[in-house]
Order: structure tokens, then C-alpha cells, then sequence
């Protein structure tokens, strides 16, 4: 709910500060005196376009603040959080400036903010019914979305464009695979080829490492067996070998360590150094006797090594990378293998689209039961309001080919007089009946979920009397469920009010100013009285004011 309007130096008004209340606010005054600038000053704290030449006179800048109260509305505060707006109190705060310039700035809850996110935010407050609104009503998407708000199929429809968009998707699948199936083909047929020559390496393609240190000790066994004889014989077959010198030197100094201790140490590292020849004769001859010439195997590892190397080469990978290479092509024969099968992908076409298909059509029955109730409703309200042989229609029209909202476009329609035919909105109503026709729509739906606040601007036009009248019930009544702002200047409407402002203009010096205020019981009857009989007030327009404000 709308709860304060802040105004500064915005066109004709220097400043102005008004608190709102709940149901239906009415706002009056004479011709010229400027009643739309309130709404058009709105307008611009939800992100309207702006002018610099809406800064009033010499100042540096204009700036409106309005202040809703939002405890009930879950979406825009999750919104909120996810924008990283902070929102005490359950109230937000929408604020613009527009420096004389032209220079424009949006606040939200004193945060900067884009003028599509003040818009955004503003879709969850509040609507502005004035001309352009009422055209909008014409356009056939404006009507199937009004239709489906009072069939509360938000829910519904969500789900609709989710399944299209799916159905789409695997469409595109299926041509996508029909259009490339031939390089598909061909990519196929040569991943096919490598992944099977990796395949045949086995376990040899992660052993690279292990199959390069055993094809050099093939290659090289002859020069490996003489010198493990040649060091074996250096270390302890020789006469003079290192054994044998060692052995020697262990008996002397072992001798020399019973005289005198302190050779203790060297004598345990001649021991050991004795003990680590004799273990490294004994291991070189293990090694020497697993020696043997095996041209076969390195032929194999020449071979195995050359394939290899081959697909390294092709694949611009070094063969150690061999391992991670025939993973990801496997990975991508699978994806191939997958998209080629045209059968499976119709068949997810297909799928998708009997999903889709089976949550239209209950789009469209719940469409078309709501638009039985929606027609009556809305008759019953125009024929009430100067549109007495009228009657309003909601007709359907199947789509050439299926939509992310359904399978039928909507279009409002009315018969202007008894027996004549239906014919669209646009054709039909005039201004003044398009707007009566906006608010019977707006009262029919106002006992659906919407925003909470409803602004009227030229509701009355053209009309009088008992229409009037009737006008007046009608907005009092969506007063009852929302907060309703009506520009009006039929005293029928202006009485209906459960809260009043007029707009007055006031000279200061070479300056013209608007000035709001709201008026108190006696002040009423005061505007209630111009309204009826102009300038000259008498006594009997007081009591015919009063009257009507006691109705």
C-alpha cells in the first residue's frame, strides 16, 4: 500500500508531503490547477522516463519519494534479497532525482538503483490506469494476461512455457542431428578408428614410462652383462680385488682397535664397508643372471613404442598424455554416438511435446471456464455504467503453431447494442467506454491476487448522472479490497471517497505553485459544492454536497 508521497520542486509544486490511506483516495480541483501532476510525479519515483524540464523554476533538482508498505507481498521481498536490498519495517522506500540537467537517479531503500529495477519493484506495487493504460487493454497479449490473472493460472502457465521451451529444445536436437548427420558421420567414423587403435594398447597406453626403461635395458643387455662382470669381478673375484684388500685391512685394523679403543669407530666402518661390498656383489650377480638377450620382446616394445608415438603425434600429445586423451575421446564418441541415434532423439521430441501439448489444453480449460465468469462479470459492470445494450465477450482463437503461453491467442470483444455482432475492442469501444470498460475489468478482478494499489486517471470522461453514480459505486467497491487513487471531476465519484485532496493553484509574486492538501469533513462539503454548481455556491448546493457525501 501506498502510504507517502514526498514532492520537491517538481513542475508547479514546490513541495508537497502526503500520507495515504487505505480504500478509495479521491483527488479534485479545478481545471488547469494541475491534479495529473500528482500522478505523473508517481510515476517517475517507479522509473518513468524524466525530463530536465520537469525541475521546477531555478532549482537544482526535483526529487520524489514514495513509501509503500509491503508486509504482504513474499515475491518482492524475495526479489529484494536477491538484489541485496536491505527493507526494515516491511517498508520500501522509492526515490528519484532529476537535477536540472536532465541527470537522473534512482534510490530503493536509499541504495542507487537502475530506473529497470525501480520499474521492476513497481510492477509489485501499484498500477497507473490512465489513457495509455486503458489503449494497453486493446493489445491482445494485455488481455490473455488479464485473462489469465483472474484465472489465477500464474502457477500453470509457468509450467506451460517451462514444457515448451523443452519441447523446443529437443526439437532442435533432432534437426540439429538431421542437418549435420554427415559430419556427424564422419567425426564418428574417425573417433570410432582412434578409440579402438588406443583400445588395442591395453593397459600398455598408462605404462609409457615403465616400457621406455626396459627398451633401453634391451637395447643396451650386452654392455649391461660385461660390465655387471667386470664390476663383480673388480669387487671380489680378482686377486686384488676390493673384497680381498678389504678383508685384509679389517683383520689389520681389528687388530690395531684390541691395542688401543679409540679406533673403535673406524674399525666398525671398515666392517660395514666389507659387509656393503659383499651385498652389492651378491645383488649384481641376481642382476647379471636375469640378463639375457630378447630380440623378440624389443622388436614388441619397438613396435608398441612406434604406435605410440604415432597417435601422440596425431593427436599433438606427448605419448605419456595417451591416458587423459582416450578418456575425453571416449567421452566424446559416447556424446556423438548419443546425438546420432535420430530414433531416440524423436522419440524425446515426441515425449516432450505430448508433455506440452497435455498442459495446454488444461491451460485452456481453465482459460475458457474463466472466461465465462470474466464476460458476466464484466457485462454486469458495463451495462451498469452507461452500457446498457453492451455486453462483453472473451473470444479464442487457435494459434498456427504452438506457443511458450498455450495454443490460443485471447481477445476481448463487445457488442455494442442488442443483435449486432461482437467485434474487437479496439473497433468497438470509444475512449470514454474503454475506460469504464477498464475499470469494470479491474473490479472483477480485484478479487484476485494483484498489486495493491490501483490509480484511475479519466475514468469519468464524458459521462454524468446516474453513470455517474454508478462509476462512483464501482470504485468505492474495489476500494474495499485495494487502495484506490481517481483523478475525477464528477462530484458523484469525488463523494465516494473515504479520503480527499484537491489541487489548488496559487500565485507568489511572478510564480504559479499547485498546492495539495487534504480536506476535513467541512472542506468536503465545500468541494463537493464547487463541483456541483461551480463558482457561485449556495446554501442549497451545501445541502445537495452533504447529502451526498452522507450516501
Amino acid at each position: 500500500m501506498l502510504s507517502h508521497l514526498s514532492i520537491r520542486n517538481y513542475l508547479l509544486v514546490e513541495q508537497v508531503d502526503l500520507d495515504f490511506a487505505p480504500g478509495l483516495t479521491v483527488l479534485t480541483g479545478e481545471t488547469g490547477a494541475g491534479k495529473s501532476i500528482l500522478i505523473d510525479a508517481l510515476a517517475l519515483a517507479l522509473g518513468e522516463r524524466a525530463e530536465a524540464a520537469v525541475v521546477r523554476g531555478k532549482a537544482a533538482r526535483a526529487e520524489i519519494s514514495a513509501e509503500f508498505q509491503i508486509a504482504n507481498f513474499p515475491e518482492l521481498h524475495a526479489w529484494l534479497d536477491e538484489t541485496g536490498i536491505d527493507c526494515e519495517d516491511d517498508t520500501l522506500i522509492l526515490r528519484r532525482t532529476i537535477d536540472a540537467g536532465g541527470r537522473s537517479r534512482g534510490f530503493i531503500n536509499g541504495s542507487p538503483v537502475t530506473l529497470a529495477q525501480l520499474k521492476h519493484a513497481a510492477e509489485f506495487l501499484l498500477d497507473i490506469h490512465g489513457q495509455h493504460a486503458y489503449h494497453a487493454l486493446l493489445r491482445r497479449p494485455v488481455q490473455r494476461q488479464i485473462l489469465d490473472g483472474f484465472a489465477s493460472a500464474s502457477a500453470l502457465l509457468a509450467e506451460v512455457n517451462a514444457t515448451w521451451h523443452a519441447w523446443q529444445a529437443a526439437a532442435q536436437r533432432r534437426i540439429h542431428a538431421e542437418s549435420f548427420g554427415r559430419e556427424r558421420q564422419i567425426e564418428l567414423e574417425g573417433l570410432s578408428s582412434t578409440v579402438e587403435a588406443l583400445l588395442q594398447l591395453g593397459e600398455d597406453v598408462a605404462r609409457w614410462e615403465d616400457m621406455q626403461a626396459e627398451h633401453a635395458r634391451l637395447a643396451h643387455v650386452t654392455q649391461l652383462i660385461e660390465g655387471s662382470q667386470a664390476v663383480i669381478s673388480g669387487l671380489d673375484e680378482d686377486e686384488a680385488s676390493v673384497q680381498a684388500q678389504l678383508s685384509a685391512l679389517c683383520t689389520r685394523i681389528g687388530q690395531m682397535a684390541e691395542l688401543d679403543a679409540e679406533l673403535s669407530e673406524e674399525r666398525q666402518l671398515l666392517n660395514a664397508a666389507s659387509a656393503n661390498v659383499a651385498e652389492a656383489v651378491h645383488g649384481l650377480r641376481r642382476y647379471a643372471d636375469k640378463l639375457s638377450p630378447d630380440p623378440t620382446r624389443l622388436a614388441a616394445l619397438d613396435r608398441r613404442m612406434s604406435d605410440m608415438h604415432q597417435l601422440a603425434r596425431k593427436h599433438h600429445t606427448p605419448p605419456e598424455a595417451l591416458p587423459e586423451l582416450r578418456e575425453a575421446l571416449q567421452l566424446r564418441l559416447l556424446k556423438l554416438q548419443t546425438e546420432d541415434d535420430l530414433e531416440a532423439l524423436q522419440h524425446a521430441e515426441q515425449a516432450a511435446w505430448t508433455t506440452y501439448e497435455k498442459l495446454a489444453a488444461t491451460l485452456s480449460q481453465q482459460r475458457r471456464k474463466a472466461a465465462l465468469e470474466l464476460a458476466a462479470s464484466v457485462t454486469a459492470a458495463i451495462q451498469e455504467l452507461a452500457l446498457k445494450d453492451s455486453a462483453f465477450h472473451v473470444a479464442f482463437y487457435p494459434v498456427t503453431e504452438a506457443r511458450a503461453y498455450g495454443m490460443e491467442d485471447v481477445e476481448f470483444q463487445v457488442t455494442a447494442h442488442a443483435g449486432l455482432p461482437a467485434g474487437a475492442l479496439a473497433k468497438v469501444a470509444s475512449g470514454g467506454e474503454l475506460s469504464r470498460i477498464g475499470l469494470a475489468i479491474q473490479t472483477a478482478l480485484s478479487g484476485v491476487a494483484g498489486v495493491s494499489t490501483l490509480i484511475f486517471d479519466e475514468v469519468d470522461v464524458g459521462i454524468g448522472g446516474a453513470v455517474a453514480e454508478s462509476v462512483g459505486r464501482r470504485l468505492a467497491k474495489l476500494g474495499l479490497t485495494r487502495q484506490v487513487l481517481v483523478i475525477t471531476h464528477l462530484p458523484q465519484v469525488a463523494a465516494r471517497g473515504t479520503q480527499h485532496l484537491r489541487v489548488v493553484k496559487q500565485g507568489r509574486g511572478e510564480q504559479v505553485m499547485s498546492q495539495i492538501e487534504v480536506l476535513d469533513s467541512a472542506a468536503r462539503v465545500e468541494e463537493i459544492a464547487r463541483m456541483l454548481g461551480g463558482h457561485k455556491i449556495t446554501e442549497t448546493t451545501r445541502q445537495h454536497a452533504a447529502e451526498m457525501l452522507a450516501g
